[in-house]
């Protein structure tokens, strides 16, 4: 089970093409709705570009212990309402601390620089947010996995970045045969 986490101004590419292409692949992934910003029985999230998205899970409905994997898109403030959150930050140190996989896109990678995951790992974020990836050193490609951490750029990057989730869980065969399939050289 693949946990996506939507707050409010979440970024809408980087969080629906995961779960479409881990759908596709039928890995079961799940929407939870994480925002000190909404109230706590909504699942409606708005994203950063004023799409409304259903969530299948509030926050305090999800399961960690099923959970697999826990992904983070970016945006703004979707990203800093994620940070915020004391439960997901809980969530992810659990998670950081069983090394259990994590994975952050655009901005959201700046939630593991603050918690202090990236220390020592390689990691990437949106162009010009380096300096939050405290402790990290900078990688150059579009998606980084460093052992149980996966890292994104952005918005462009969000279909390598969910085939790369795939392949982690997946392995090469079931990536490959996916990005045929969606013609994506």
């Amino acid at each position: 089970m693949v946990y996506v986490h939507l707050s409010q101004g979440f970024e809408e590419i980087e969080a629906l093409t995961v779960v479409d292409l881990l759908r596709r692949v039928n890995i079961d992934v799940k929407l939870v709705a994480v925002s000190p910003t909404c109230s706590d029985d909504s699942y409606k999230v708005k994203g950063a570009h004023d799409i409304v998205v259903y969530a299948d899970l509030l926050f305090d409905e999800a399961d960690y212990d099923a959970c697999d994997m826990i992904v983070l898109p970016g945006g703004m403030p979707g990203t800093t309402n994620l940070l915020s959150h004391r439960g997901l930050k809980e969530k992810l140190e659990l998670f950081y601390n069983q090394k259990k996989p994590i994975a952050a896109i655009c901005a959201a990678p700046m939630i593991l620089g603050k918690s202090g995951m990236l220390k020592g790992r390689t990691a990437v974020c949106y162009p010009g947010m380096e300096g939050y990836l405290e402790g990290a050193t900078v990688g150059k490609e579009d998606v980084v996995i460093d052992d149980f951490i996966i890292t994104s750029k952005g918005p462009g990057t969000a279909m390598k970045f969910a085939l790369e989730i795939i392949r982690f869980l997946l392995g090469d065969e079931a990536a490959s045969e996916l990005k045929k399939e969606l013609v994506n050289n």
